[in-house]
Formats: structure tokens, C-alpha cells, sequence
């Protein structure tokens, strides 16, 4: 049983539902990777509203196909973890914004048997 509890790093990744990593969207690249590098866990959340940057408003309101919905890509495990796989998420994205904080797991346990 693998368990995670105590002083750990939320890392929130903000980027756009349409950016893409290899032909593929980006938020799946990421949870990719970060599967594959051995993370605790990520989640993805499709925000409903937003704007970036360049201030330009999307939402789901619109009839457009193409809103480009804001998406967010969270992640909390060590800070080691998060700092030595940084420079391999700088290197897919192409604009976003990346946050960190501290975070306190208070509950967090994977059984392997299932």
C-alpha cells in the first residue's frame, strides 16, 4: 500500500482546451508523462469561462465549436518530483501558465491489490 500524507507541492498547469503536444491535446500529453514518470496523480479540470494573455474571453455560452475552453491539469506530489520534470513540461507547452503551493495531504492512499 502506497501512502502520501504531509507537506507536499499542488501544481496547477493553466492551458487552453485546443493546445496540442505530438498531434494530441496537450492536457492528455501531460497526464501521459506524468503517469509514466510515476506522479501520485493528476486531474484535469474544463473550466466553463476564462481568458489568458492575450485577454480574450471564452466560454461555453457561445455557439462556436471552436471556444477553446480553459483547461486545468493538477498534480501534488514532492516538491523533488515536480522540480526535476519542469523543464520537460516548459518544453510542451506553448503558452499557459504554471502555479505552485504548498499543499497538506491529509488522506491520500493507493492500494496496489485492486
Amino acid at each position: 500500500m502506497t501512502k502520501l500524507v504531509g507537506e507536499h507541492i499542488l501544481m496547477r498547469i493553466f492551458i487552453g482546451e485546443s493546445d496540442r503536444y505530438e498531434h494530441k491535446p496537450l492536457y492528455e500529453a501531460l497526464v501521459e508523462m506524468l503517469r509514466k514518470e510515476g506522479f501520485a496523480g493528476a486531474t484535469v479540470l474544463r473550466g466553463i469561462c476564462g481568458f489568458g494573455g492575450h485577454s480574450v474571453f471564452h466560454t461555453q455560452k457561445l455557439l462556436d465549436l471552436s471556444a477553446d475552453l480553459p483547461i486545468i491539469v493538477e498534480v501534488v506530489d514532492s516538491q523533488e518530483k515536480i522540480d526535476a520534470i519542469m523543464p520537460r513540461i516548459d518544453a510542451m507547452m506553448g503558452g499557459g501558465m504554471i502555479t505552485l503551493e504548498k499543499a497538506t495531504v491529509i488522506r491520500y492512499f493507493h492500494n496496489q491489490q485492486q
